[in-house]
């Protein structure tokens, strides 16, 4: 028999793509089709999913006829909660054979494989998640390896299916090995790491693809299946940038940015101030997220990049203006950095160029990186070098180890290389658009965010 394949991945709630790629999915769809997602197409940047918990992305695929997603770290983002409330919800399954709750407890509505019969052929269908290292506690979650789960779930089914597809959502680089240690699969639906594949790879007779990202290409496969026997008949990865959008997503889509926006408008409470915001300038809004994260991790020092906000906020808090200004799902982190490393970190900020620099990075929603914003400390400088930082009105040392709570992104180094030199980094669960809300709301916060710490010695007064 023929089996046809099409398959998305790492949509990233680019929906305005995927209404493309629905019109793609309804031209080469027949009765013999799977429609399968490898996982980050439910991207928590999106209002359309932050007002209705989710529920938006699963309307969408239900509305396409998918037959089973593979959950990709951004479905774990939002905390195990909504990644249950999402998977109860939807009338697909949703795949993992590597993923529990932190105690260890199945998530409901998550299926480790599930079982799919097409003109007769059964098809084993299982999927991997990638482990979060350090995010796993916070987002409530606990991880198995995933070699290990594939080959439990082949054994367990052993007997029980003709044809074997591995959702993987842990990325190209492992699963290219995956194919030779493990012939038991037929077919790799691969993601994570966005890779374009123009037509299927064949490695160890094992049939792999990945799609791209973004939803800017459909994945086919075409493939027929003769007594055990799978071969290859046609892939590709088709672009999706010429097509017509599919009205039908687009209404969905409407409705639920709709919905969406009234629950996320509702005022949280009035701001005393104007947090106003600049890529380059030092500003309130970014002291505030460095004022706050010092309070909330107990740090000597908050340090954050202003590119982390795209805008300022006025008059009042809302959820939505959160998620405009600050769509980033970074966390707050901690780590301690020797004082040499931070003071270089505050040179480089005193570049335009570097601050206008591109932000790209894991996690990272904005544009720029923009200019370091620092707590518990000043920094004075003098025509681009840094003359004295005080941590505690005491200068700050070299080879001294520091406490620094800040972002995810900054301990990775990025934006600052120098900054990656830490030890002993923790995650908290919360988001940075978590930090403004709880500190916006407090008036001692809002008037010392508005007290500068950067100090330039050259527009002094000098008098003679």
């Amino acid at each position: 028999m023929k089996l046809k394949i099409l398959h998305t991945n790492d949509v990233h709630s680019n929906f305005e793509n995927f209404a493309k790629v629905v019109t793609l999915i309804n031209e080469y769809k027949d009765e013999n089709t799977l429609l399968l997602d490898a996982g980050d197409f439910a991207d928590f940047k999106s209002i359309e999913l932050q007002g209705t918990r989710g529920l938006a992305a699963i309307e969408l695929l239900e509305a396409v006829g998918y037959d089973a997603l593979t959950i990709g770290n951004n479905e774990m983002f939002n905390g195990v909660d909504t990644l249950e409330y999402m998977a109860s919800n939807s009338s697909f399954p949703f795949i993992s054979n590597n993923l529990f709750k932190k105690d260890k407890s199945i998530i409901n509505g998550v299926y480790k494989s599930i079982i799919i019969e097409k003109s007769g052929v059964r098809i084993l269908l299982t999927g991997s998640s990638p482990n979060m290292g350090e995010f796993n506690d916070g987002l409530g979650i606990y991880m198995t390896e995933y070699k290990e789960a594939i080959h439990n779930e082949i054994k367990s089914y052993e007997g029980k299916f003709d044809l074997c597809i591995l959702l993987s959502h842990i990325g190209t680089f492992a699963d290219e090995p995956l194919a030779l240690e493990i012939p038991e699969i037929d077919i790799i639906i691969s993601s994570h790491d966005h890779k374009l594949f123009p037509q299927a790879k064949v490695i160890n007779n094992i049939i792999m693809n990945s799609a791209g990202n973004y939803g800017e290409h459909l994945g086919i496969l075409e493939l027929e299946i003769n007594e055990g026997k799978v071969t290859l008949l046609h892939s590709a990865t088709i672009s999706s940038i010429d097509v017509e959008k599919n009205e039908g997503v687009l209404s969905i889509l409407k409705l639920n940015k709709e919905k969406a926006i009234e629950v996320l408008s509702q005022p949280l409470y009035p701001l005393e101030k104007a947090l106003w915001h600049d890529v380059v300038e030092e500003n309130p809004l970014t002291n505030l997220i460095a004022d706050g994260l010092k309070d909330m991790l107990h740090c000597d020092i908050g340090l954050i990049n202003s590119g982390i906000c795209n805008a300022g906020i006025f008059h009042k808090m809302t959820n939505k203006k959160l998620i405009e200004v600050c769509p980033s799902p970074l966390n707050p982190t901690s780590f301690k950095i020797q004082g040499k490393y931070i003071k270089e970190a505050l040179e480089q900020s005193l570049d335009v160029q570097a601050c206008l620099a591109d932000g790209r990075g894991p996690g990272f929603r904005g544009r720029f990186v923009g200019r370091l914003h620092i707590a518990g400390a000043e920094i004075e400088y003098k025509e681009g070098k840094i003359d004295t930082v005080f941590v505690n009105n005491r200068p700050l040392e070299d080879e001294t180890w520091y406490t620094v709570a800040s972002s995810d992104y900054l301990q990775r180094g990025s934006g600052y290389p120098c900054l990656a030199n830490n030890r002993n980094e923790k995650y908290r669960p919360e988001e940075i658009k978590d930090v403004i809300r709880i500190y916006a709301d407090q008036s001692g916060f809002i008037e010392k965010a508005y007290k500068n710490r950067w100090k330039d010695l050259s527009k002094e007064r000098v008098f003679q």
